[in-house]
């Protein structure tokens, strides 16, 4: 029998009243339950999975906030204006692809539902989509050239986050918790903040072959952001002897097994779900967070609902050490998918404009936005034509879309790559998906070449064999 995997039935229910059940902390779980026989503590080595690491090189960034934008955001109603696309609405164009669909097709150019104005001392165009944002462009490098493989939600979704398009692979966040570990034990390195379950669901924040530690910790907006988080045991004492019967057993577990390298990291998974239990009540409680500062993320006083509660979390999660923060609008539902009617943007910018402008002006007056990489995306852009000239919406569109950088390392102020005057193809400076995550891995102090997993005979990374850092956005 393989002890690593043999457990007493009653030290899974220690666990399991310990830690509030799996949805408390499920990559956690996944290794005290010895689900991941293979659990190795750091790249090539064994131990403490969460420990601190060092990079490849001295960072710019110790942290990520990767704010996603699920359904494909117009990239010509928002970031990327096109004067043409207003002057030429209502013309043919032809297009080799429509839809995944190969052939030749006659379209109609559809013009942009927002103006575009200038902003800032760098004049940035943004649209009147976001106001909010506009006004913080001089601390944003907004690219205008990203492009990705799959036109289909599902693959797009699952290649921006994992840089597989086709088979399920670790998120960038498990990856940038792979190689750093954690700065609060208490806490998980990888928290994803989100109403809802996104397009191809939690492979958005798994970790597949990477050891469990570091999946993505779900929080849900609303009374009880993680479920079964307070503790089952009726008492703190019952509690305390429930964990000092644990850790006899652990200790004596061990005490029989001194050569094992994996013992040490699972008891201390049992130390960070408990600090977990200890210390997020205390992270969501917003009570003693101004009123000015509730007015800058736009959020009601009380309030557990809408994208500035996620950013106002997303502010004191970073304070507090955590890796990498990913908050998801929405989810794969009542999301940017506006096929039928670009109007349908107007009340989802409302919700995620002013709290992310409030975002990052907090980070900037407390010296937080000095070493936290912000990230904005979408899986793919919005078609600049459509089938007929009256239609009110817009298709998917992955040949170009627009994201922005801002914070640690990033050239604030500036706008990289180009689309062509009518925004359906890139035209200067193409930036694949693949060159994103690396460009933010190096910003984190990793060649993204250098950081891997061997799996199955092979090495694997983010960018799997492809990948260039995009210099040019670098400060």
């Amino acid at each position: 029998m393989n002890s690593h995997a043999a457990f007493d039935p009653r030290r899974r229910g220690f666990l399991r009243s310990m830690v509030g059940g799996s949805m408390l902390f499920p990559g956690i779980v996944r290794d005290l339950l010895g689900r991941e026989a293979g659990l190795s503590g750091s790249p090539g080595t064994g131990g403490d999975p969460l420990i601190p690491r060092a990079p490849h090189f001295a960072p710019k960034a110790k942290r990520v906030i990767f704010l996603y934008m699920s359904g494909g955001v117009s990239h010509v109603d928002s970031w990327d204006p096109k004067p043409r696309l207003f002057a030429d609405a209502g013309k043919t164009v032809t297009v080799d692809e429509f839809q995944g669909r190969k052939g030749d097709f006659t379209m109609y150019a559809k013009r942009p539902q927002w103006e575009f104005a200038r902003h800032g001392r760098c004049g940035t165009e943004v649209s009147g989509l976001f106001p909010h944002m506009a006004r913080c462009v001089d601390e944003l490098c907004v690219i205008r050239s990203m492009t990705s493989d799959h036109t289909n939600h599902y693959e797009a979704t699952l290649g921006i986050h994992t840089g597989s398009f086709t088979f399920a692979r670790p998120s960038i966040g498990s990856w940038v918790s792979y190689g750093l570990g954690t700065e609060n034990s208490n806490l998980p390195s990888f928290v994803v903040i989100a109403p809802k379950s996104p397009y191809a669901g939690g492979q958005v924040w798994a970790s597949d072959f990477l050891p469990g530690a570091h999946q993505g910790t779900w929080v849900v907006p609303g009374q009880e952001p993680v479920a079964n988080l307070r503790r089952r045991s009726p008492s703190e004492e019952l509690q305390a002897l429930e964990l000092a019967a644990m850790n006899r057993l652990n200790l004596r577990h061990r005490s029989a097994r001194p050569s094992d390298p994996l013992l040490a990291a699972r008891m201390k998974s049992f130390e960070t779900a408990f600090g977990m239990q200890m210390e997020l009540p205390d992270l969501f409680d917003l009570s003693r967070e101004s009123d000015a500062t509730h007015a800058l993320y736009g959020l009601e006083r009380g309030s557990t609902r809408g994208f500035g509660w996620q950013c106002l979390v997303a502010r004191r999660l970073a304070e507090r050490g955590v890796r990498f923060i990913e908050l998801i609008d929405s989810g794969s539902s009542d999301n940017w998918d506006a096929h039928g009617d670009m109007t349908l943007h107007g009340p989802l910018a409302a919700n995620v404009d002013r709290p992310i402008a409030g975002l990052l002006q907090d980070l900037r007056q407390r010296g937080l936005l000095e070493d936290t990489l912000v990230v904005w995306t979408t899986e793919f852009g919005r078609t600049p034509f459509n089938a007929t000239a009256d239609h009110r919406g817009r298709e998917h569109h992955h040949w170009v879309f627009s994201s922005w950088l801002a914070g640690a390392g990033v050239k604030a102020g500036t706008v990289y790559g180009a689309s062509d005057d009518l925004g359906i193809r890139v035209a200067t400076d193409r930036v694949h998906v693949h060159d994103f995550h690396a460009t933010v891995l190096h910003l984190l102090g990793f060649d993204h070449e250098r950081l891997t997993h061997h799996h199955n005979g092979r090495d694997y990374r983010l960018t799997d064999v492809a990948g260039e850092v995009v210099k040019g956005v670098l400060a």
